[in-house]
């Protein structure tokens, strides 16, 4: 078997990225500094010079990213004097203009998400991983994260009605239908676009949590084995783990020397960590 390449980078992406050819990598997964915050470690960029910031890098992405490949963007709006911010879709926006196709929305469910009370809001549950695309034939390994049929199964599959035979139509007229029966005797179903997963805390090295399974699972799905995975802003080196553990190559970039040597002692352990 070939061996696994991982290179860890330091320097700012948009740089470091002009030096790898076109239609390079399989698959882009991260998650950048946010706006306004991480001002310590990436200083912090404003809400309103976000987007050409971001869009400065994006280019890079849209050039080395195969056109079947995909680019996962794990990012949030955050509350700025009691209302949300608009950034993440002018960013959206600025991104179809650039060329990429905003094909699908993923919900990251932070299942352990900190607790917390505010005047007029309830806790952050959940954050947003958006897929980009650059054609609408794209690779995707649906069967690689199927998830075992629910409980549900085992009692609504077990007496079906005359309704349930056939594909029923709606009574709404809705234009939604449905084979019930076509379900009987599976053991696996195709997941939702809802991850639930809890966060991870065990690495106080770093200013954001970034649970492994979360690019694990987008590998899996947007991947083959020996194809190659960019994380543009790779952090402690979680998404770079991730490639490894699924036999792609990676090549994860960041501008903090300090993250880039706790992403190669990761890389060198092996071990899951922190984005």
């Amino acid at each position: 078997m070939p061996e696994i390449e991982t290179n860890i980078v330091l320097g700012d992406c948009k740089d470091v990225l002009k030096g790898y050819p076109d239609e390079h990598f399989d698959l882009i997964v991260t998650s950048p500094p946010y706006a306004d915050q991480r001002t310590k470690t990436y200083g912090g960029i404003k809400a309103d010079e976000y987007v050409d910031w971001f869009l400065e890098r994006s280019s890079e992405f849209l050039r080395t990213l195969k056109p079947t490949g995909s680019f996962v963007l794990n990012i949030k709006e955050r509350v700025i004097d009691g209302e949300r911010s608009t950034y993440v879709i002018e960013l959206i926006l600025a991104l179809r203009e650039q060329g990429w196709l905003w094909t699908e929305e993923y919900i990251w469910h932070k299942k352990n998400c900190f607790p917390g009370k505010w005047s007029n809001r309830f806790r952050d549950a959940w954050e947003r991983c958006l897929q980009f695309n650059k054609t609408k034939k794209f690779k995707m390994n649906q069967d690689a994260v199927m998830v075992r049929m629910g409980d549900w199964a085992k009692t609504r599959l077990k007496q079906l009605g005359e309704n349930d035979v056939k594909r029923f139509e709606s009574d709404t007229e809705s234009g939604f239908g449905k084979n019930i029966s076509n379900w009987v005797g599976r053991e696996m179903a195709y997941p939702t676009n809802v991850l639930h997963l809890a966060t991870e805390t065990g690495n106080k090295n770093h200013s954001a949590a970034f649970p492994f399974a979360l690019p694990e699972w987008f590998i899996k799905l947007f991947t083959d084995e020996h194809d190659r995975v960019l994380d543009p802003f790779v952090g402690s080196g979680t998404t770079c783990v991730a490639a490894q553990k699924l036999h792609r190559h990676s090549v994860g970039i960041d501008q903090m020397a300090e993250y880039v040597e706790m992403a190669k002692l990761a890389i060198a352990n092996h071990q899951p960590t922190l984005f």
